[in-house]
């Protein structure tokens, strides 16, 4: 069994978001790293705690956002979390949208006819040129 009480002494670092507030212009906040992440072009902040303990959080369209500075304790890992969130996405488009071929097996798809060729010099077919010599195939 894991001691939680450690978990909550663990310290994660902070994260600090400079973004424009309509009201109130540049804003700078910092806040513990749990309490951001990035969602759906959104930066999300908690803010406060509900009376029933229910988190309240700010979402921030990323186009007001200025920048986001976070302190972690090896970039390393934030680095594989980033990658670990793209292959993420992509896996979940893959199942949204058929890649190659329209979702048909490749014995199921149909053969192409191929494809008519032109002599761009005598404006005819290719086999008309191999037939008759030009005036540049001497």
């Amino acid at each position: 069994m894991v001691d939680e009480d450690l978990e909550l002494e663990r310290d994660l670092g902070e994260a600090t978001i400079v973004y424009e507030e309509p009201d109130e212009g540049t804003v700078r906040k910092t806040v513990p790293n749990e309490h951001i992440a990035y969602f759906q072009d959104h930066w999300i902040i908690k803010t406060d705690e509900d009376d029933q303990g229910h988190d309240i959080v700010r979402r921030i369209p990323s186009k007001r956002v200025h920048y986001v500075e976070r302190s972690v304790e090896q970039f390393e890992e934030e680095v594989e979390t980033l990658v670990d969130q793209v292959q993420s996405f992509a896996s979940d488009l893959r199942t949204k949208i058929p890649v190659g071929g329209g979702g048909r097996d490749a014995d199921e798809r149909e053969e192409l006819p191929e494809p008519h060729r032109i002599d761009v010099e005598r404006g005819g077919p290719d086999s008309d040129a191999d037939s008759d010599p030009g005036p540049n195939d001497e």
